[in-house]
């Protein structure tokens, strides 16, 4: 084994990285609980792909978190310190409100479910608020590529509940008792902020009070980047994943309405999706070390936007009367590829993000680039149902690969090719 390998490993297995599985894990349960289940449980109660695309809306806290998150840069709560007292709390809050769903149902409570969803989603986008600070703090320059890989990947593994476990069982046994199992895997995420996460050192820059927290965050990023340049990252973040963020807002009624049955997405397309976006998002945050960001933006953009074009392939077949084994191979086959470019792209943003936020202001700048991200998910999204019933599912798969193009293009402005910026200090 080289001596460069042997120091890759040694990244790896750390105290951190095993903090950044926790991080992803229960980061990403709450959000696939929303996107993934909560569709497919409205969808088999016969509420129309109108009202199910709305719930796209109830996303409006991750786009507007950075309207909070200086509070949580600058309020240190009496227990666990700065980050964990948060962590805890947001952790605690979502347990009781995924366990609440077991005691809705969708024709007689549609509205009690659109608010407690508003109250997930707002709790949710507040844990990512201060999950992505404490990864921040806690992880070098150097170690965010491969920390924010592991990170995501573990974000991935978390769909696996809602989307997979989850949509088994409810072929199986009542919605109450799956709402109920499902709750229950928030736990792994309390265990981590009470037994394993340390309380990062506070930076020396960092904000004492809430009108420098709120301030300060903005004008440094302003200020160290040019309005110019600012601008043009932020227009980087909202464009980059739109198209492919867009392709996936109505992945599980899609395959519904294919013909596909609960059981098959939740054992082949949902495996398909996983399995390949682990894999190429561990490769993706190996090869970023030698790489570079800049250069993976490139390369792991360009599959991210490509593999789009395997949503339009499957649509093209139009509802399958029966679902055979090819079918079920045409699946796997396209949402395989289109993991791949998750994978890769994904692991890359937010490394990405992360690199071009300030650690002492790292919860606010990073939810203020985390928001515009979550943005095409939130409001654009919401328009899938009405488009999809417009345009047909073919063509609005290829709505969603033109769409990825702005994003492609600004990488000439925001991540040249050949150039890596130095590493930050706080």
């Amino acid at each position: 084994m080289t001596e460069a390998q042997t120091g890759i490993l040694r990244q790896i297995f750390t105290r951190k990285m095993l903090i950044c599985i926790f991080t992803g894990f229960t980061s990403g349960l709450p959000l696939y609980f929303l996107y993934q289940l909560i569709p497919a449980w409205l969808r088999s109660e016969h509420i129309d792909l109108k009202t199910i695309s709305l719930m796209a809306l109830i996303g409006f806290p991750y786009a507007w978190k950075f309207i909070w998150s200086p509070a949580m840069d600058s309020v240190r709560l009496p227990f666990l310190g700065r980050r964990r007292g948060w962590m805890l709390v947001t952790q605690i809050v979502l347990l009781l409100s995924l366990l609440a769903y077991a005691f809705l149902n969708p024709q007689q409570h549609i509205h009690f479910i659109l608010g407690l969803s508003a109250v997930v989603a707002f709790f949710s986008a507040s844990q990512d608020i201060v999950l992505d600070a404490f990864r921040r703090e806690i992880l070098s320059d150097n170690e965010l590529g491969l920390g924010n890989s592991i990170h995501v990947n573990a974000y991935r593994i978390a769909s696996l509940v809602p989307g997979s476990l989850s949509l088994i069982l409810a072929d199986h046994m009542p919605w109450p008792t799956v709402f109920l199992i499902t709750a229950l895997f928030m736990t792994p995420g309390l265990l981590m902020t009470l037994f394993l996460a340390r309380e990062p050192d506070l930076p020396p820059a960092a904000p004492k009070t809430l009108k420098q927290t709120v301030v300060e965050p903005f004008s440094e990023f302003f200020g160290r980047k040019g309005v110019k340049q600012a601008l043009m990252v932020l227009a980087f973040i909202f464009f980059y994943k739109l198209g492919d963020s867009m392709a996936t807002a109505l992945a599980t009624p899609f395959y519904l309405d294919m013909g596909y049955s609960k059981t098959d997405i939740g054992l082949i397309a949902k495996h398909a999706m996983l399995w390949p976006a682990i894999i190429f998002g561990i490769l993706g945050g190996i090869w970023m070390l030698k790489l570079g960001v800049n250069k993976a933006l490139w390369l792991f953009g360009f599959v991210q936007w490509i593999t789009i074009l395997g949503f339009v392939w499957l649509a093209s077949y139009g509802h399958f009367d029966t679902v055979g084994f090819n079918e079920r191979l045409i699946l796997g086959t396209v949402i395989a590829a289109e993991a791949v470019g998750i994978g890769l792209g994904t692991a890359v943003y937010l490394a990405y993000m992360a690199r071009e936020t300030s650690p002492a202001f790292a919860a606010t700048q990073f939810a203020l680039l985390s928001s515009l991200s979550a943005a095409p998910r939130t409001f654009l999204n919401s328009a899938a149902g009405w488009l999809i019933e417009k345009m047909g599912y073919v063509d609005f798969y290829w709505l969603c690969f033109v769409l990825a193009i702005p994003g492609m293009l600004l990488l000439f402005k925001v991540a040249p090719w050949n150039e890596e910026p130095a590493e930050q200090k706080a």
